[in-house]
């Protein structure tokens, strides 16, 4: 029954999860001594230690307390009961802000949710904005998949993305600890560290891209080479790839998020589609028997 209700919700959509914050909820579902839906001393609310996002820029922070000093809060933060205090399920942001404009009250509403809808709200409300960092993201997604046992599709569903965009999101954590520092930083952009995950050595790649303020395409070239330079000890001049099979690889890799790799001589060829898991053989399974 569990099951039966996990689907349904999954398929509430955005405008669901979101929505819902909007409603009142019972003065007894508040921690004891504070209602629901009002203003709360700022002390009583924390952080969520499981919230996807991470950084957070100062001087964004500065100027939102410099609006809520002059405005107050216009939207309030969204929390759920946590023994005897409030814990933030969207709206850190916000309350970091009022932290730094010296106020002791916040307008809260509650909501009484478990760990899983908590997370998952907290990545849509993030994702919605566009406040998550790519690795932020990935990250999130990769959270939600190991702990809930959610697949692809099912956060795609939740999120309104495609499978391919969690898909894609989700290799960028293949990337090693410096590229992915940089992807946070904002240094590399997603369609950047896309480009240098099959390379050979996609730190050094990662360096020189910043460093000359390389274009998204500038930086497939580059992987490219580099994916061919590979390719050339172990292959004669006749069994390199041209760039036409190449860039198709990237674009196939892109599109189902996974390795493809493509053996085409003369009229006929192979085409090899690799993957890790048995949810990426069925996913790969569902998208051949659609065609």
């Amino acid at each position: 029954m569990s099951d039966d209700l996990s689907k349904r919700r999954l398929g509430r959509g955005l405008a669901a999860l979101i929505g819902q914050m909007d409603q009142p909820v019972p003065v007894d579902a508040a921690p004891k001594g504070v209602s629901a839906d009002r203003m709360v001393p700022i002390e009583h609310v924390s952080r969520n230690p499981r919230n996807p996002r991470r950084q957070f820029d100062e001087g964004d922070l500065q100027d939102l307390a410099s609006s809520i000093r002059q405005h107050g809060i216009v939207q309030p933060v969204v929390v759920r009961p946590v023994e005897d205090r409030y814990e933030i399920i969207a709206g850190e942001r916000r309350w970091r802000a009022a932290q730094l404009a010296g106020l002791h009250e916040i307008p809260v509403i509650v909501r009484d949710v478990d760990d899983r809808t908590a997370l998952e709200i907290a990545i849509v409300e993030n994702v919605q904005r566009a406040d998550l960092n790519p690795l932020e993201e990935a990250l999130g997604y990769d959270q939600l998949i190991a702990e809930y046992g959610y697949t692809q599709n099912d956060l795609g569903g939740i999120i309104g993305k495609s499978r391919s965009h969690v898909a894609n999101s989700l290799r960028l954590l293949k990337l090693p600890e410096p590229v992915r520092d940089m992807l946070s930083s904002g240094d590399l952009s997603a369609g950047h560290a896309r480009a240098l995950i099959t390379t050979s050595d996609p730190v050094s790649l990662a360096r020189m891209i910043v460093s000359k303020g390389m274009s998204v395409r500038d930086a497939e070239r580059l992987a490219q080479n580099d994916i061919k330079a590979q390719s050339e000890p172990a292959a004669g001049k006749s069994d390199q790839k041209d760039s036409d099979t190449l860039a198709l690889e990237r674009t196939l890799s892109d599109s189902l998020g996974l390795d493809v790799k493509i053996n085409h001589r003369g009229g006929s060829g192979q085409v090899r589609i690799n993957y890790r898991t048995l949810e990426q053989l069925e996913e790969i399974c569902r998208l051949l028997e659609r065609r």
